[in-house]
């Protein structure tokens, strides 16, 4: 069975490089990738300067997308924004995890079981923003794996995936290849969106799936609409036996 799905940083629909903000460039973008899941960071809800919606609803309803959770991460003086996930097949539960560390900003991994038939626990997906410093992201992402760990220990397929902030690509051998999660060779370079120079959007999984596919989205508007290009996924999900 192949999933796609799509990882990008949004920007809360406000363009890298004009600075406008226009969720309608996002839904685009969004729409021409055609992904059965999409996982989103950064996403407004009740700011003025993205006119007071619910980003994640107003994405949703655009693309048809009935299966829906959001998680904030960065309180404002109004309203706030944090991690979304929006998909065509339902998932059992969806919880954000709190990775925030003292004196640092705030950060989350929201995460939810999609169901795979023949998976028995399904296929579980984290969406994470993760902290500017090296130490905090490997902090974070053992969090992450601690929380792994406890639930269903190391024989769980789960799939890691959104902005790591991953700029010198060492999160994979210092953290997750050690646990047993696997990436691709050469991992799109996806920021800054005008000119792509770093891989900061990653995936890595483990168990029953394996990465088919995986490709920054690079189009003209994409390059427009926020700081980061999109990252297109196809993982390929191997039923149990």
């Amino acid at each position: 069975m192949n999933l796609r799905f799509v990882s990008w940083n949004i920007h809360k629909g406000i363009g890298g490089v004009d600075r406008r903000c226009r969720l309608d460039r996002t839904i685009d973008v969004l729409r021409a990738t055609e992904a059965d899941v999409y996982l989103l960071q950064e996403v407004d809800e009740g700011v003025p300067r993205s006119r007071f919606e619910r980003q994640v609803d107003v994405i949703g309803d655009a693309l048809g997308m009935t299966h829906r959770a959001f998680a904030a991460n960065h309180l404002l003086e109004k309203g706030h924004y944090g991690n979304a996930i929006l998909s065509r097949i339902p998932f059992r539960s969806s919880h954000n995890l709190n990775l925030t560390l003292p004196l640092h900003k705030r950060r989350s991994a929201l995460h939810a079981r999609f169901i795979v038939e023949g998976l028995r626990h399904g296929l579980w997906v984290f969406n994470c923003h993760l902290g500017l410093a090296e130490a905090e992201r490997r902090q974070q992402l053992r969090r992450v794996l601690r929380f792994i760990d406890e639930h269903h220990g190391s024989q769980e397929t789960v799939a890691v995936m959104g902005d790591l902030n991953d700029v010198w690509m060492q999160l994979g051998p210092a953290v997750l290849e050690p646990a047993g999660f696997r990436s691709v060779a050469r991992p799109p370079l996806t920021f800054p969106a005008f000119r792509p120079l770093r891989p900061l959007d990653r995936v890595f999984v483990r168990g029953r799936v394996a990465i088919a596919g995986c490709a920054r989205v690079d189009t003209p508007l994409a390059r427009r609409a926020s700081d980061h290009l999109p990252l297109s996924i196809e993982l390929r999900v191997s039923p149990s036996r």
